[in-house]
């Protein structure tokens, strides 16, 4: 199994590399779903670090139906991180009626050509899931990260297993949120070959006032440390 951390930050992205993941998926403001990382951050890490990286495009919170302009902006950023060097690419557009925006995501997967693909959580608002499954295979979509269309994977863990058998390994099922040390072992037991995860700690430090201030949170290399013993067992 593949360990791939949703990385907010340098700070998460090196815990990740340094605690053993396989993969990161770098991004930014996490607290609103995460967006496309600045251009700077994505060439610190590709320069600095050796991890397999892919990056988010997502140019806003919210919705995943975008402007002209918006689109725009995102095959500009899929042409930097191509340009840097990244792996893969982390993307997705919907339609009003909540199916898959087949001529833009079909653009997306194209400006990625040379990088792998992954079909982000629009996905767990697509109304059809069976059917979408069917369109991101057709499109060379590579890997689908999903919550099994429930606020996180254990609710979602038997429509996961579904999609999985759906794809007979056509491409790749990813489950992401909520995916922790408690149960990671049931996705592999499941028979996924990757999982998903921020698998974060809250930092802590004391303003001048000596209050106690919540920063950011990033990665916790240890607990990392921890799920690469895990899946080895």
């Amino acid at each position: 199994m593949k360990i791939e951390v949703c990385a907010n930050s340098f700070e998460s992205a090196l815990a990740a590399q340094d605690g053993g993941a396989h993969r990161i998926e770098l991004c930014e403001q996490l607290n609103i779903g995460g967006v496309t990382p600045s251009h700077s951050l994505i060439e610190k890490v590709m320069q600095e670090l050796s991890i397999t990286s892919f990056v988010l495009i997502r140019p806003r919170a919210g919705n995943f139906i975008y402007s002209n302009s918006e689109f725009k902006t995102m095959l500009r950023d899929i042409a930097f991180a191509k340009s840097m060097g990244v792996q893969g690419i982390v993307s997705g557009v919907l339609l009003s009626d909540h199916t898959i925006d087949i001529k833009r995501t079909s653009q997306l997967v194209k400006a990625s050509e040379g990088m792998s693909f992954t079909f982000h959580r629009a996905f767990d608002q697509v109304l059809d899931p069976v059917k979408g499954l069917e369109e991101l295979i057709e499109l060379g979509v590579d890997r689908i990260l999903t919550s099994g269309q429930k606020p996180d994977v254990i609710e979602g863990f038997d429509v996961l297993k579904s999609l999985r058998e759906q794809a007979k390994e056509r491409i790749v099922i990813l489950p992401g949120g909520g995916v922790s040390i408690t149960n990671v072992e049931k996705f592999l037991d499941a028979g996924f070959k990757e999982v998903h995860g921020s698998f974060r700690e809250s930092a802590i430090e004391n303003s001048s006032h000596q209050q106690r201030i919540k920063k950011e949170k990033h990665t916790n290399q240890q607990t990392i440390k921890q799920l690469i013993k895990l899946i080895k067992k």
